[in-house]
């Protein structure tokens, strides 16, 4: 029977590319989007148009109920076993100069988001007795930022949270491990670090691949991958 496969923010780069990965593997991806709707759509239309199976969902990961309400009616047409907590923002300032909005809502989609969509699975992925749950973090939330204290606080909380919901579920077969990419060519990369400065931090000399981060996603939800649990794995080219 064909694995179902929900990734958060999956209208994004990021998001595309492993939600393309995944088909590729021939997972049932739902792709998931917010306030993208039409994007998360036609991600799961490019799949569909390579053969693959494919829907698109939208939510607000940080409103709990809408969250739940929507995950229900999603698993009546089968158990999701592999999620990708991919739904992030970032809004960088010191934190001199921080919002408490700007603290919150950055905390509230990362890692209460995490929550409000992991929770309502578990159960019905361990009466499966088989799953995989990837999210990805960032290598901020392993050194810090400047200007991300935020971000960096929201990664940092989801490591422990991979490592605890590792140990939790070891025995039931399903593991669970966070991917923390460095820097990776997309629209809002290329605003924040130019060449010079991508040379100055990352020895290998250029940024990553959405793709190179959606293929240790498939790697790792795939049952080759079946004793690596709990672990987080940078994709920074090097990068301290």
């Amino acid at each position: 029977m064909t694995k179902r496969a929900l990734v958060t923010g999956g209208s994004g780069e990021i998001g595309r590319s492993i939600c393309l990965a995944l088909g590729e593997a021939g997972l049932e991806v739902i792709v998931h989007g917010c306030t993208h709707g039409d994007r998360a759509e036609a991600v799961a239309q490019s799949i569909r148009d390579k053969g693959g199976k494919a829907e698109s969902v939208c939510f607000d990961v940080t409103d709990c109920d809408r969250t739940g309400r929507a995950l229900e009616t999603l698993q009546t047409a089968g158990t999701i076993q592999v999620l990708v907590n991919n739904a992030g923002i970032y809004d960088d300032v010191p934190l001199a100069g921080m919002r408490h909005e700007q603290w919150t809502r950055v905390i509230d989609v990362s890692l209460n988001g995490f929550f409000n969509v992991t929770q309502p699975l578990l159960l019905p992925m361990i009466r499966t007795r088989w799953g995989r749950i990837v999210t990805i973090t960032s290598v901020s939330g392993l050194t810090g930022n400047r200007g991300q204290v935020n971000y960096a606080a929201a990664k940092a909380g989801l490591h422990g949270a991979t490592k605890a919901l590792a140990l939790e579920l070891a025995s039931r077969h399903i593991t669970v491990n966070a991917v923390a990419p460095g820097i990776i060519s997309t629209p809002a990369t290329s605003v924040l670090f130019d060449r010079e400065q991508i040379d100055q931090l990352v020895p290998m000399k250029r940024a990553g691949t959405t793709e190179e981060v959606a293929g240790l996603v498939a790697y790792l939800v795939s049952d080759a991958a079946a004793y690596v649990s709990g672990q987080i794995i940078s994709v920074n080219g090097a990068q301290a």
